[in-house]
Parts: C-alpha cells; structure tokens; sequence
C-alpha cells in the first residue's frame, strides 16, 4: 500500500508543483477566496470527486466514500486564504495581486488536501470508513473554521487531520508535536479615560497617556511576576490611540493588543486579572477604565493516540532520520483548534525550508517554500488517513486504541 501512495505522488508531483504554483499566483484574502475556490473544485471534480461549493462562506468540501458500516467520516482539512503583503520574493510565479501574498504556505496546504483528494481516489481502495476534505477559507482572520463549522462541515466526522509549513525544518522532513502545538489567542482592548487639559499644568488634568503608559509596563511586569513561568503568556499591545495636539493633555487612549496562553486554566484567569491590573493602575490617579476581553481561538492540543499515529505514518513515509519530535510549542495561533473542540484531531508541521541557505519565517516578503515538502506532505497524509481506518477496524471502535508514548506536555 504505502510503495503505491508513494507511486501515485511521486508520479502526481509536478502537476501538484503546477496547481501549487497557480495558486501562489493568485492569492485572494480572507473570506474573498472564491477564484480559488472555483479552481479548487475543478481540481476535484477533474479527479471523479462531487465537490461542494460556497460552504462556511467561499469553503469547499467533497468525500470519498468507504465501504462498510461505518457512517463518520475522517476528516482533513487545509486552508486556502493570502495576507495583505507585498510579495519580495523573486519567483518567476510570484503574486500578481500587488499587496497580497502566500506568505504563509496556504497555497502549499491547499495543494496537499488535493494531492491528498487525487492519491486516494486514484488508489482505488474501498476504506472501511468515509474520508472528507475541507478546504478552509479565512483562517488568517481566525473565521473560517467557525464558518465551516456552522455550515456542517464537521457533521458525522469522527477525526481530523491537518498540516502547516515550518520553514525551520528542511524540506522532505515532518515535526511532530505531542500536546499543545500552538497558543490560544485572543483580543484585548483597554480604554482609559482621563480628564483634558493644558500641557503646560498637568496638575490639573489626569493624564491618559500616561496612565497608558503605566498601564503597558505593569502588565508586562506583573506576568513575570504572577503567572506561572512554566505556563508562558504573551500579551501584546499592538496598538496606542490617543491625544489631540502636542500641548494638550490626553482624556482618552485606547489600547489593542492580543493575548497568547497555552494552559486552559490560565487562559480562563487572564480576563480577570488584566482587569485588576488596569484597575490598580488607573483608581489611584482618578482615571476611568473599561476592559474588554474578547476570546478568539483556543489552542490547538493534539490527540495523543492520532499523534502517535502520525508519527508513525511519517517515519514510514519518510524514514526515522526525517521524523522530528518538536518539544516547545509555538506561541502563534490556528484556528485548526476549532474543529478540536468537535472531535479529536491532530497537525503536523511540514518542512518547508532549504538546507544550506537562510528561510524566510512564516508572514516575511521574501517567505519562500522547498516545493520537495509538497509530495512529502502529500503522501503522509495519504497513508495515515489508509492506516487510521485500519486501525479503527483493528480496535473495533471509533478511535485507534494506540498507546501513547509520554511526551512533553
């Protein structure tokens, strides 16, 4: 079987460098993916797939049906979604939408789901248990998943699978990750109300960028101070709005920022006590405050049984020497966490960089992809969605009975 997976992409790769190629040449942003969308579904209808459109917004899905009993579906999903960045990598198929770019390897993840969709349905085996492909519009705005979700994306499915670039790792190599792969994010907004007047007798006014500025340096203190080290928090203010004119003393500030967290039972005091902090910074010098705390995505924590069946895939599709395990988790954030919350489900990283040379990080200009990971991908993910099925039959139940190995949480 997996000689066959490997026969099929290694066959399909430089038509998969071709779609992967087209869509890296017109990227479209969040939520506004119907071109890609419309490609996306001639790709699958070409490989005997029924693709259907216009799911959570500009999403498309279609499945492989298996034999069997079995009624849930595995799942894989891949996002499809640019950023607002103006390409500087010097590529003969670079971005022909000025201000708009694959800086993030979607065109790379999209271009495995349909290698996937194409290995599968050409391997023509009958799975005891149907396989579903999402395809994710605007996960860069962290909505799509919501989207796809509401529009029933997820009904009847058992598991899920997903992928991301990491140009830290090179090319042909996978990084596997026990636990929690990335933060929790959410949005912060800190509104200070002070009282107006003359810059030159700040006596009689309070001042709210000052009390602004307070504000910022307490919090970042107070995390070093109060939280867990071992339970890292980020919180970034990334935004500072405020004043009137230079001689004029400021009476409001609105600060805007993000919070990244990894524990759950941290993320859940956060709100609270970013509120005590901006209270006892403010309350003493008179000021007003508001705090509004705005959870966004949870963080993405990883199936240890399904991890460990990744792992397995990938070092019989790539070998041990190219099958590393990852033990920090990333403090960024993916909206994969999502469908967590519905059924169990894991994501690797695919490496994308070129040994020997400097890569570009994830959101850069110049970010640049070795078009080697794109089989790679393909063909791990082909055989572990062969090998979940399997394993499901083996134990006779929903899930693969695998025991994990203990990992670094």
């Amino acid at each position: 079987m997996l000689d066959r997976i490997h026969a099929i992409a290694d066959r399909l790769t430089p038509r998969l460098i071709e779609i992967r190629r087209h869509l890296h040449s017109h990227p479209e942003l969040s939520g506004q993916e119907y071109q890609t969308a419309a490609y996306i579904a001639g790709v699958l209808s070409s490989c005997g797939l029924k693709p259907q459109e216009l799911v959570g917004k500009t999403g498309v899905i279609a499945e492989l049906p298996g034999s069997g009993q079995r009624s849930q579906f595995l799942a894989l999903r891949t996002d499809m979604d640019a950023l607002p960045i103006l390409e500087k990598a010097a590529l003969d198929f670079a971005s022909q939408k000025p201000g708009i770019m694959h800086a993030c390897g979607h065109d790379v993840h999209t271009t495995v789901g349909l290698g996937v969709a194409m290995v599968l349905t050409e391997l023509g085996e009958s799975f005891p248990g149907p396989l579903r492909f999402i395809f994710q519009p605007a996960e860069e705005t962290a909505q799509g998943a919501r989207w796809m979700v509401a529009d029933d994306a997820m009904a009847e499915v058992a598991a899920i699978f997903g992928v991301h670039v990491y140009p830290s790792i090179v090319g042909g190599n996978i990084g596997i990750r026990y636990g929690a792969l990335t933060a929790a994010a959410d949005d912060l907004e800190i509104n200070i109300v002070g009282e107006s007047g003359h810059g030159a007798r700040p006596h009689q006014a309070i001042d709210a960028i000052w009390i602004a500025s307070q504000v910022i340096t307490t919090l970042q203190q107070a995390i070093s101070r109060t939280h867990n080290p071992l339970r890292p928090v980020v919180l970034t203010i990334g935004q500072i709005q405020g004043g009137r004119a230079p001689n004029v003393i400021a009476d409001h500030v609105r600060l805007n920022g993000t919070v990244r967290s990894l524990h759950p039972d941290t993320r859940e005091e956060l709100p609270g006590w970013i509120d005590a902090i901006v209270a006892g910074v403010c309350q003493p010098f008179g000021a007003k405050y508001e705090v509004s705390y705005r959870p966004g995505v949870p963080a993405v924590i990883n199936d240890p049984a399904l991890t460990q069946l990744m792992e397995q895939c990938a070092r019989s599709v790539c070998g041990d020497s190219h099958v590393q395990l990852i033990e920090e988790p990333s403090l960024g954030a993916e909206d994969f966490s999502v469908y967590l919350e519905q059924v169990p489900g894991t994501m690797f990283r695919l490496g994308v960089g070129t040994a020997n040379q400097h890569n570009y990080p994830l959101h850069h200009p110049k970010f640049a992809v070795n078009e080697q990971a794109i089989a790679t991908g393909v063909a791990t993910l082909a055989y572990a969605m062969v090998r979940y099925w399997d394993a499901v039959e083996d134990s006779a139940g929903p899930l693969p009975t695998l025991s994990p190995k203990p990992r670094i949480a």
